[in-house]
């Protein structure tokens, strides 16, 4: 089935530092994401907003083709 989201998402940029010295151990990435470079420049960090310890990597083409600033 496909499902819509019905509440604002939480997402900032990954930091080069984050890059350089990588990511926090509590942060989730996927093998997936793993296997293609991330983290990078243009890929976002998510959160729970009901737990901010709940983080995981968005990667920038997903982020792009899914997400927008609220208005």
């Amino acid at each position: 089935k496909k499902y819509k989201r019905i509440q604002i998402s939480e997402l900032r940029k990954v930091t080069k530092e984050e890059i350089e010295e990588g990511l926090d151990f509590s942060i989730s990435v996927s093998n997936t994401d793993c296997k293609d470079g991330s983290p990078k420049i243009g890929d976002m960090i998510a959160r729970n907003p009901k737990d901010h310890s709940d983080q995981w990597l968005v990667a920038e083409q997903y982020f792009k083709d899914n997400f927008e600033n609220e208005k």
